[in-house]
């Protein structure tokens, strides 16, 4: 049976495409959507999103009457709606609520259509509890979604036989085959134990091998791993053929430390790459504390300073404000960039290093962007805790950074690592478990 799906605002904003997905069905968007979509082109972080929506939507508009409905690809029947202003709805129910204008629409599509499914799309849980409480059908948007206590973590433990153990001891390498069942994800990582020992190596899809790790013990800008999960993302950090890497943790393991001190030292000491390029979305934790005063810069310091705190960190000099200072000098020699996601869009970086850090509160949208940033020799590195967003309309199922470590699990020049073990602090390590 034919069902029509009637589009919030979020599911746009988070996937200007979204229309071409509910094949052999209808589609409408409220005309408050529209007028939405419209207000939220001049925000800085949905703008550009909300551009890429209203330029799909012209351009189905060449095909026909957007007010009649139009015929697309994949039997799908497109239609804004302007109608339905004469539903009521109940009494505390403000009418001028966007939200609200979006069930009244719903509700006289579901009026006029009673042999029909009409079903509410939103990313809005609040949304969906009142259009389930008027007795809509309501549905998350769900093309994009990974299952996140299901994902790929880089990581395997096997239990190996002792020719396998002894000859991997010896050689550093060993077939894929004496190890694992079947074929395995590139660049993963394989501890293999053996009688109470432990080893532990990098498998090689091309070679069809695991090998012995070659950066896991490296010093990168005096930082050194200090768990598994560490040894294994400092590998794929340092190794120059591997171009995307996703590092997911709770807070405390170390995601960005590794990324930042891996990004100065390949930068700075090796100088393999022209520029370190640090970015963040800007997306506050509770209560927004509003426009700030000063220079672009000044603007952005409280969002940046967590990087400041990780390059203080590293700073051989621990005198105060060690961190701003090496940031400084690195920026007027050309070689640092630290800066908000917003200015990434439109820009082309070669031979540079990218860490994007809180990569959980992008959408699969905006990850993609990023990465189609990246030019020649190039390396992104994305970090991030998806149980702790503050996107509104994002969670750890649905966010860009499971969305991007899931879809290039299989990819040859990228590398997934889930870490685990908190080494900030033994309070830290408490607060994360526990809390």
């Amino acid at each position: 049976m034919r069902k029509i799906y009637v589009l919030d605002t979020n599911v746009l904003i988070h996937d200007p495409k979204a229309i071409f997905n509910f094949v052999d069905n209808e589609v409408i968007v409220p005309i408050s959507v529209i007028e939405e979509i419209d207000k939220l082109k001049r925000d800085p972080t949905t703008g550009a999103q909300a551009r890429i929506t209203s330029r799909v939507i012209d351009k189905i508009r060449e095909k026909g009457s957007l007010s009649k409905g139009v015929e697309l690809e994949n039997d799908i029947f497109f239609k804004v709606e302007i109608g339905y202003g004469t539903i009521k709805l109940p009494e505390f129910m403000h009418k001028e609520l966007v939200d609200n204008k979006i069930l009244a629409v719903t509700l006289g599509i579901k009026e006029e259509n009673p042999d029909k499914k009409v079903v509410i799309v939103t990313k809005d849980i609040n949304m969906r509890i009142k259009g389930d409480s008027l007795g809509l059908e309501v549905e998350d948007y769900e093309t994009d979604k990974v299952n996140y206590s299901e994902l790929y973590e880089g990581s395997y433990e096997v239990d190996v036989s002792d020719e396998t153990f002894k000859t991997f001891e010896k050689t550093g390498r060993v077939k894929i085959e004496d190890v694992a069942s079947k074929e395995n994800e590139p660049n993963c990582f394989f501890k293999m134990k053996n009688s109470g020992k432990v080893i532990s190596g990098r498998y090689s899809k091309t070679k069809k091998r695991i090998e012995r790790m070659a950066f896991a013990d490296v010093s990168a800008w005096g930082v050194r791993a200090r768990n598994d999960e560490q040894e294994y993302a400092m590998d794929l950090l340092m190794d120059d053929n591997i171009r995307v890497i996703t590092l997911v943790g709770r807070a405390g393991t170390g995601k960005t430390l590794l990324a930042v001190a891996t990004g100065l030292e390949q930068v700075v000491e090796r100088k393999k790459y022209k520029k370190l390029f640090i970015a963040r979305p800007i997306i506050p934790m509770g209560k927004d504390i509003g426009y700030l005063p000063g220079s672009e810069k000044e603007k952005l310091k409280p969002w940046m300073q967590p990087i400041y705190d990780n390059i203080d960190f590293l700073s051989e000099n621990k005198e105060d404000k060690a961190g701003e200072k090496v940031v400084m000098g690195l920026e007027s020699l050309g070689l640092l960039k630290i800066e908000a996601l917003t200015y990434i869009r439109g820009r082309s970086i070669p031979a540079g290093f990218i860490i994007i850090d809180e990569a959980q509160n992008l959408t699969p949208l905006e990850i993609k962007t990023i990465v189609t940033r990246a030019g020649e020799d190039t390396k992104i590195v994305f970090t991030g805790d998806p149980d702790q967003i503050d996107s509104p309309y994002l969670d750890a199922n649905t966010n860009g950074l499971t969305y991007l470590a899931e879809k290039f699990r299989m990819v040859d020049i990228s590398g997934h690592i889930t870490l685990k073990k908190g080494e900030r602090s033994k309070l830290a390590e408490l607060a994360a478990k526990l809390l």
